[in-house]
């Protein structure tokens, strides 16, 4: 790795330490080396470094290079603004013991390291960076901080670029222009506009990057736009940039890069040299980075060490692709004759298995368009069948492929062949696109249901994390091939070369993650859960996506007109309340009135300097009897539905279908559960009148009702069978209120007080909380709630047994399971810190009831459909699933049929995998609309 600088012009690399190791800390899994030390971030900043140093022989790459540090202390730009990045939390516990071994890597590589005090890392580089252009050299920043992008020069000799190296770009003027609309010169006055609040940079409220880089286009500076204010259009936008005009001028100055920095290194001091191989050495053995070891040439004889951190493999698996040829794009073909679409066909048939992947121009299955499907059935063994490739341009050239219809024809029977296993990642969205082609996919495996059946908890099961944990893989991303921004171009643009190797290699690693996932399966006996609850829900939560729900436009349009009469209500209350105007939504000026002004007591201030008013802050005042406080919790609450439901669901009414069609998460929620996005069902107030204003939007469609069968208190009466806690049990074997029968326990009474308290205490317990969390909700004093604790355990000892057990379970084998046999892992549960390790004890305590209630009706979804169309009630739909809660449309006529077969399913969901000691009670009721229902 010798570079002598005579033999090419000096290219220096500053590396942005600082900006990735939090990089890596946070896409990394959970590391520890040997001593037991967390070592995520250190490995991933550990193989950075490498990666740069095999750039050192190449044409471009580095004869200098240096790497940047934050050090502990202020800037000029806490000078000029107290509240610079006061938002910023402090590191994680397990990063901060991390830094000094960054600092050896550093050393071990033997880079030079610039750390200096009350200078960051960002002006250190933004001056050696002009120091080089003045020798003449060439500068690579290592980064992708968007500040640092205002360095890159503006003209288009490219002395001066950026490189990603988690995601292996490059970034030039282009880069900028297609990200942020505007060339690096102008990038500091966009950045001054819009704000930033990772540096708690205010910016000019209201105004994003698009409306910023429009006004900098326009105008050509943050000054121009400022002086053109007065004459716009009257806006809200107009009045911002008025009324934060010193705001805007200021944000200017604290994204502008020092360059004259005093340098405390030469250039020259910078010249890499050969990597001495013992310090490296040294260094990577302490750590046990095998992988690495082997590439300095170390052939494995360092004492072996810790698993978890070689080779990016899953912490929890020592299975690997074995023999497993490295991933080679060069290998895919591009099928674009039906006679090689006939050789892959049976090459698939032959095999028994084969990976399949749609590639289509839009995230919304219901609606997508199939541009190409990709098939893969080994190691480097991929196509891609391009069948919608083109411009759309009348006058545009579209490439050679099979025709649509003719395509599908012929792979229909493959997808539907009971003797091929289909692999995909997250299928559900295949099975939706297809669906609109009356194309099933069976059988099947799903390598993100597999995934997150084994480590949910550990990381993300996306594929491209699967990727890089699991075969050490980076895969092509989907923007560096269609771009983003105005100069997006859709997949059917893209070129066959590049689409070919992008949709073979989804293929490819998803048939490499599914042979290593296979293998996990049976002995870490995640095959239960997977076979019995999850696998057959992914068709079923497919249909339900495709088939969407009825909302009532104008009854939404209407409810966000009463919403909005209600805030401005709210908004002269609460500045009659203050005595003057100001920002409702601002937490700092609202702190400042409550606190400042009004003199409120209980006011504390964070370490940005502002005073708190998160929700809980505000139910205090309020409980205290300030009328302002629960005046701000209203208002807060009308602007979050509104933005949220009344606004948004009727933009993502589908042009198509007429209904919504949320998207529901597999993996979403660690313990099981299903969660949806767009629109997010899960978090409609239940009780509140609001909620309830909300859900009546929620309609069936003529001639039919909505049905809403609600599992009854699920959870309380798994704990009483978990537990084994005789007295509820009993309690619920005769259909008795356990809420009474929990008062009647503690409190001798069965009165309403009695009943609320119990019911509170009830479910409080199954979540673990603390004696001062129970006497915030009951507001009691602690004393009083840890007697109320005592009293619980002693009336029902079960309970407490059961808390005992599962945390000792937990912290034994780091993670709890279901009744189903679903695991879910805490990697916090031994933590120092002690808010993180009571939340994961929280958590723990409570994932095997919630999980195993997830469990239930999952299983109760996967039988609902082939029940109905049993009993000949083909035309009831299953619309949605909220928690503990499954809503249906269907005609007048087959309520009271259908009720029968729904309560039946739901009640026996659990078995026979698992016999219950309670029954499963369902309500059921029915209306025209959603609430109605309830």
């Amino acid at each position: 790795m010798t570079n002598s600088p005579d033999s090419k012009p000096n290219h220096l690399y500053l590396v942005d330490g600082s900006a990735y190791i939090f990089r890596a800390y946070h896409r990394l899994p959970p590391l520890t080396n040997v001593h037991g030390e967390p070592v995520g971030a250190v490995y991933g900043y550990t193989t950075m470094l490498w990666k740069l140093a095999d750039e050192l022989n190449k044409a471009d790459g580095p004869t200098h290079m240096a790497v940047v540090l934050d050090k502990a202390g202020t800037s000029f730009r806490n000078d000029l603004y107290d509240q610079y990045k006061a938002n910023r939390p402090e590191a994680p516990e397990d990063l901060r013991p991390q830094f000094p071994m960054i600092r050896d890597a550093t050393r071990a590589f033997s880079l030079p390291l610039i750390e200096e005090e009350n200078v960051e890392a960002d002006d250190m580089i933004a001056s050696y960076t002009r120091a080089a252009l003045a020798e003449g050299w060439k500068v690579t920043i290592v980064s992708s901080d968007k500040d640092l992008m205002q360095l890159i020069e503006p003209n288009d000799e490219g002395r001066v670029d950026m490189l990603d190296t988690m995601k292996n770009a490059r970034m030039n003027r282009a880069t900028v222009e297609e990200k942020f609309g505007v060339g690096p010169e102008k990038l500091g006055d966009v950045l001054g506009l819009m704000g930033d609040s990772s540096d708690n940079i205010p910016g000019v409220p209201g105004i994003g990057p698009k409306t910023a880089s429009k006004l900098i286009n326009e105008f050509g500076d943050i000054e121009s736009v400022l002086a053109a204010a007065p004459k716009m259009k009257k806006s809200k936008m107009r009045d911002n940039l008025l009324e934060f005009a010193e705001q805007a001028r200021l944000s200017r100055i604290l994204v502008t890069l020092r360059e004259d920095c005093p340098l405390p290194d030469t250039l020259d001091s910078f010249l890499i040299q050969d990597i001495p191989h013992e310090p490296l050495h040294e260094f990577l053995s302490h750590h046990g980075f095998n992988s690495l070891l082997k590439k300095l040439g170390g052939n494995g004889q360092a004492e072996p060490q810790n698993p978890d951190v070689d080779d990016k493999a899953s912490a929890r698996s020592a299975v690997k692709a074995a023999d497993s040829p490295a991933i080679d794009r060069s290998s895919y073909e591009c099928v674009q004759t039906m006679a090689a679409l006939d050789q892959w066909i049976e090459r698939a048939t032959a095999k028994g298995v084969c990976a399949i992947d749609l590639e289509t121009d839009s995230l919304e299955s219901v609606t997508a368009r199939i541009v190409g499907v990709c098939l893969a059935t080994g190691p480097n063994e991929a196509c891609y069948i391009p069948l919608g490739h083109g411009s759309g341009d009348m006058f545009g050239e579209t490439p050679d492929q099979i025709g649509f219809d003719d395509a599908l024809a012929r792979l229909t029977p493959l997808l539907e062949d009971d003797a091929v296993l289909k692999v995909g990642q997250n299928l559900k969205y295949d099975m939706g696109v297809l669906a609109q082609h009356d194309i099933r996919i069976a059988p099947f495996d799903d390598t993100l249901v597999m995934s997150f059946n084994l480590d949910a908890g550990l990381h993300g099961h996306g594929m491209d994390e699967l990727s890089k944990l699991h075969l050490g893989h980076e895969c092509i991303s989907f923007k560096s091939l269609t771009g983003t921004g105005k100069k997006a171009i859709g997949f059917a643009e893209v070129p066959l070369e590049k689409a070919t190797e992008y949709g073979a290699e989804d293929a490819d690693v998803t048939l490499r993650l599914w042979e290593i996932l296979r293998l996990r399966m049976v002995p870490e006996r995640a095959t239960r859960i997977y076979q019995m609850v999850d696998r057959p829900l992914v068709p079923v939560i497919a249909g339900m996506e495709a088939t969407g729900v009825l909302v009532d436009r104008e009854e939404l349009a209407r409810l966000s007109k009463t919403f909005a009469e209600e805030m401005e209500k709210l908004e002269a209350q609460i500045h009659e309340l203050a005595g003057e105007p100001f920002s409702i939504g601002s937490p700092k000026q609202l702190g400042e009135i409550l606190f400042g002004k009004l003199g409120l007591k209980g006011g504390k201030k964070g370490k940005s300097g502002q005073y708190s008013t998160d929700v809980t802050v505000l139910e205090r005042l309020a409980g205290d009897g300030e009328p302002i406080a629960q005046k701000v919790v209203d208002w807060r609450q009308l602007a979050k539905l509104k933005s949220t439901y009344t606004d948004a669901l009727q933009e993502q009414i589908n042009a198509k279908t007429g209904r919504v069609h949320t998207s529901y998460s597999l993996s979403g929620a660690q313990t099981g559960r299903l969660s949806s996005t767009e629109p997010n069902l899960q978090n409609i107030p239940i009780r509140s009148e609001i909620g309830r204003q909300i859900r009546q939007a929620f309609v069936a469609a003529p001639g039919n009702v909505i049905l809403a069968a609600d599992y009854s208190q699920i959870e309380l009466r798994l704990a009483a069978h978990i537990a084994d806690v005789a007295s509820l049990k009993e309690a619920f074997a005769h259909g008795e209120d356990i809420h009474n029968r929990t008062a009647r326990e503690l409190f001798g009474a069965e009165d309403r007080d009695a009943r609320a308290r119990a019911k509170t205490i009830n479910f409080a317990i199954l979540y673990g909380i603390s004696r001062w969390g129970l006497a915030k909700r009951l507001e009691v004093d602690p004393d009083e709630a840890q007697a109320m604790i005592d009293t619980y355990f002693e009336r029902f000892p079960g309970i407490n047994q059961y808390i005992s057990t599962t945390l000792q379970s937990v912290r034994e084998t780091g993670y709890t399971e279901t009744l189903f046999g679903r695991k879910t892992w805490f990697e916090r549960i031994k933590s120092s810190n002690q808010a993180e390790r009571q939340g994961s004890e929280r958590a723990a305590i409570n994932a095997p009831i919630q999980g195993t209630s997830a469990d239930i009706i999952k299983r109760a979804m996967a039988r609902m459909l082939p029940a109905l169309v049993e009993a000949g009630l083909d035309d009831v739909r299953m619309l949605m699933q909220v928690h503990d809660e499954l809503v249906f449309e269907l005609p007048e006529g087959d309520v009271e049929a259908a009720s029968a077969v729904i309560r039946t399913v739901m009640s026996g969901a659990a078995e026979p995998a698992v016999k219950l000691s309670v029954p499963l009670d369902v309500d059921i009721g029915t209306g025209k609309n959603w609430d109605e229902a309830h």
